[in-house]
């Protein structure tokens, strides 16, 4: 089940972590890039090597995936902050270099929640996430709607949702986001809990998911519902409900540019 948002862009369920599966059930490769102590951080160069070589030379090039998700990892805490960027360096840019130029799935960082000093929580966080990496064009961004709501992003207050997603552009640029995560959340704003609910049933409420259809940054950009679900009945209705706001809301575009009178 797949709609769009009128540009190309499919929303459909998502099980894991690899955007563009052929077969419509991405799969899941997470990396925590950035933990302070020895033993986690030679777990993440292997975990990241393995990542390189198989997800994005066999796995991602198997189920034809343009993309594979990483979370961004953690520092523990703020005196090993500098020390995890360096991490994200050492870890990132020889594999996104060889990813490059294997022609492999592009790498998708995920902003998490924001428990634990997070690398990159709220979005404007990107912002130092990248440049860790010297602003390397094959690292891309999924956006997790719970996450950014969790790491304090107001999205339920009118015009939210465009606020966080400008301040997305502002520290990423326009060609970063590659995949959304359109999740309701269970918990208030700034929880830094990560529970999913299905689309318009949780705290960020529904006119915030029609807002994300209308902003510049997510044209063509693929939206997968990972919310709850009793087999597919819950999926398919966050589906429904997102074709429906997705539909009205461009009809209201359409109907706003006829109404627009023409420049003689």
């Amino acid at each position: 089940m797949n709609v769009g948002n009128g540009q190309g862009t499919p929303v459909t369920v998502g099980k894991g972590h690899a955007a563009g599966a052929r077969n419509g059930r991405p799969e899941s490769v997470t990396v925590g890039n950035g933990h302070p102590t020895r033993p986690n951080a030679r777990t993440a160069v292997g975990v990241a090597t393995m990542l390189g070589s198989a997800a994005s030379n066999q796995v991602g090039a198997a189920i034809g995936a343009h993309g594979v998700v990483f979370h961004a990892g953690s520092a523990v805490d703020a005196a090993h902050a500098p020390n995890a960027f360096r991490q994200v360096h050492d870890v990132l840019l020889p594999l996104l270099d060889a990813t490059m130029a294997a022609g492999g799935p592009r790498l998708l960082v995920e902003p998490s929640a924001g428990g634990g000093r997070s690398l990159a929580a709220r979005v404007e966080a990107l912002s130092d996430y990248l440049d860790a990496v010297e602003r390397h064009p094959w690292l891309g961004v999924c956006l997790d709607t719970c996450h950014a709501w969790a790491a304090g992003h107001d999205l339920a207050s009118p015009g939210g949702m465009h606020v966080m997603l400008d301040a997305l552009v502002d520290a990423c640029g326009t060609d970063r986001l590659a995949l959304i995560h359109a999740n309701d959340s269970k918990d208030a704003r700034g929880s830094v809990r990560d529970r999913h609910e299905n689309v318009g049933a949780g705290q960020i409420g529904l006119p915030p998911f029609a807002d994300l259809f209308t902003h510049p940054a997510t044209a063509g950009v693929p939206v997968i519902v990972e919310t709850p679900s009793a087999g597919s009945v819950g999926h398919a209705a966050d589906i429904r409900s997102l074709t429906r706001l997705r539909d009205e809301r461009q009809h209201k575009t359409g109907l706003r540019h006829k109404r627009q009178p023409k420049r003689k």
